[in-house]
């Protein structure tokens, strides 16, 4: 195989594995935070991202609505004091982020208060309403 094609062949795989591997956050409003307090549904610790998911009960209707957060990458949280055991399935939890612009319920994690009592913060980009560490 000629050096140069291959030399191109590797250059564009690369470009690919980083392009796939970054999304923009433009679908969170950064300007808006929002506090929530639910169960865990489900916690998915895994890369890209980790994804935190609680149920909330609608004020205006009393029936529960599904949410996820979506958080850093595994090495991302880890160093912010998560754990793969950090919350679990059924824990009542605290959650602070920043909503979705379209509505739907989601956001981009901030901060959860954990049933012991610790809040563990997003480090990486607290928001204007979070204080760095």
């Amino acid at each position: 195989m000629n050096w140069k094609i291959l030399g191109t062949m590797i250059a564009i795989a690369a470009f690919v594995v980083q392009v796939q591997a970054h999304h923009s956050f433009s679908m969170f409003d950064k300007d808006k935070t929002i506090a929530l307090s639910g169960t865990v549904k489900e916690y998915e610790w895994s890369n890209p991202h980790c994804w935190l998911h609680i149920t909330v009960a609608d004020p205006a209707t009393g029936k529960n609505v599904a949410w996820a957060f979506e958080m850093g990458s595994i090495t991302q949280i880890a160093a912010q004091g998560f754990k793969v055991d950090t919350v679990k399935v059924g824990d009542k939890v605290t959650v602070t982020g920043h909503p979705l612009k379209d509505g739907s319920h989601g956001g981009q994690f901030e901060t959860v208060k954990l049933p012991d009592g610790r809040t563990l913060k997003n480090a990486v980009d607290p928001g204007p309403d979070v204080p760095k560490p």
